[in-house]
């Protein structure tokens, strides 16, 4: 690492707490509110607009997009994510056709380029809070950013509440059991219209204040070369002046370190970390992805939501965004803010064991006490390894892969969740394999737990320490001294 590049990272991990950090949160988080309400609105109004299968994209947005952040910057890539989730979140509440089929269509191709967007916001804003932070509340600083999620759920679900809620007093219907064709109100459309068209409302009020933020020092730094510009931009962030000592001897402004990803030099420095961070993330979708799959059956058996038949369309739209309004307000919510509180108090690490081991002993629990374990497993898997899967790939990884790397984890998490809803799912809609797929799940965590070994903590490190970065000017150094000899 060069030594104007050793003066940058040191005001920026030794900066105190201070405005801009909180910017960058809400700037950053927003887009990954838009994340969360774009995808767990259409579960408010799913049976209002019939069930719509379609193969999970945000898989290949997480790996196009999280390495074009690498190559071209996290600062222009960031606007393509948010532009491609404005435009799709509004078109796919604009779906047209004059038919059912076409509707449905439309509805799925624009949910299939909204996902692309997302996840290719998943990878960079983790990125971008990271290297923004400071050393000693980063951990917090990511959590937060990861939090907006259940602040996304809480307001899909409000939203949801408040306009199916609007219309059911305006255009009263039969329950479904009453009149099959009646209880469906023609104004149903403009319900779930609205609700997917909001999701485009957050991102599109940051994209100025998106675009207004400068590219990350380190990325400026150690991928580009500029230090002179990393330094100018921090100050600005900053509110003062980052001084460059010159007076030491330059080392090249080459971008290191020189070895490629997945070669044989990666595979040795971080080889085991991108195998715990993928297999991690992989496993604990699984697991994650089929219990937020269970919430429709889950909802009826606790009363939260009454049988369809003796509902009309709307009314079911309004009860079950209140159902999913509460679990996340009393069990996904608390978790994500005890991960932003603690996880610099006692580490990603512990934090990450405990939840995968919590969540195995509550899915192997017993039967009768099934609602409070699910709360508890839901709660303990966002304190737990949903947060620390979201926060350690941002961290372990040298700055010319971290995009790339992170953008790998996540698309590992979403195979696991593709075999969550297809393969977990084929299982618990089978009443005597029911106790199966959940005992498997349970095996799951275990197994979670267990690679998490391979991740190192990262509490009170330097991103330059964790990649190994810090000691590339050293490598540096003796290179070159090696070709003098020659």
């Amino acid at each position: 690492m060069v030594d104007g590049s050793r003066d940058i990272f040191a005001a920026l991990d030794n900066a105190k707490t201070q405005l801009y950090h909180f910017k960058a949160i809400v700037i950053a988080g927003m887009g990954f509110f838009t994340d969360a309400y774009d995808l767990f609105c259409i579960t408010a109004v799913t049976e209002l607009i019939g069930r719509l299968y379609y193969y999970d994209p945000s898989k290949a947005g997480q790996l196009f997009l999280g390495w074009l952040g690498d190559k071209l910057g996290r600062k222009q890539v960031y606007g393509i994510t948010l532009i491609t989730m404005v435009g799709c979140a509004f078109a796919s509440g604009l779906s047209f056709g004059s038919t059912t089929h076409s509707v449905i269509a439309s509805l799925c191709f624009f949910r299939f380029c909204l996902g692309f967007g997302i996840g290719g916001d998943y990878p960079l804003s983790a990125v971008i809070m990271s290297e923004y932070a400071n050393q000693k509340t980063r951990g917090a600083f990511i959590a937060a950013l990861f939090a907006m999620q259940g602040v996304g759920i809480l307001v899909a679900g409000a939203v949801a509440m408040i306009v199916s809620k609007s219309f059911l007093v305006a255009y009263k219907a039969d329950v479904f059991s009453k009149n099959h064709i009646l209880s469906t109100q023609p104004e149903g459309d403009y319900v779930w219209w609205i609700v997917l068209v909001f999701g485009a409302v957050p991102a599109m009020l940051t994209y100025y204040w998106r675009m207004k933020k400068p590219e990350t020092a380190r990325f400026t730094a150690l991928v580009r070369g500029n230090h002179e510009k990393a330094a100018a931009d921090m100050a600005k962030v900053l509110e003062h002046d980052i001084i460059v000592d010159e007076s030491r001897p330059k080392l090249p402004s080459v971008p290191s370190p020189s070895y490629k990803l997945l070669s044989r030099e990666f595979v040795t420095r971080h080889g085991l970390h991108l195998l715990g961070t993928t297999a991690t993330l992989f496993l604990l979708d699984i697991a994650f992805y089929s219990l937020q799959l269970t919430q429709k059956d889950i909802h009826p058996a606790t009363g939260l939501v009454p049988k369809a038949s003796s509902m009309n369309a709307i009314e079911e739209v309004y009860k079950i965004s209140k159902a999913m309004f509460l679990v996340a307000l009393f069990a996904t919510v608390p978790g994500y803010w005890f991960t932003v509180f603690l996880i610099d108090r006692i580490g990603r690490f512990i934090i990450q064991l405990g939840g995968f081991l919590l969540m195995s002993i509550f899915m192997a629990g017993k039967p009768y006490l099934f609602v409070a374990l699910y709360g508890l497993t839901l709660f303990f898997a966002n304190f737990g390894p949903n947060s620390t899967t979201f926060i350690v790939p941002a961290e372990i990884f040298p700055a010319r892969f971290r995009s790339t790397c992170h953008g790998m984890s996540a698309a590992a998490g979403k195979a696991g969740a593709i075999i969550g809803a297809f393969v977990v799912q084929s299982y618990a809609q089978k009443d005597d394999q029911i106790k199966r797929a959940i005992v498997s799940l349970s095996v799951v965590n275990l197994i979670g737990f267990l690679f998490s070994f391979l991740v190192p903590e990262t509490k009170g490190k330097s991103l330059e320490q964790l990649s190994g970065e810090d000691m590339d000017e050293g490598d540096s150094e003796g290179a070159k001294k090696a070709e003098e000899k020659v």
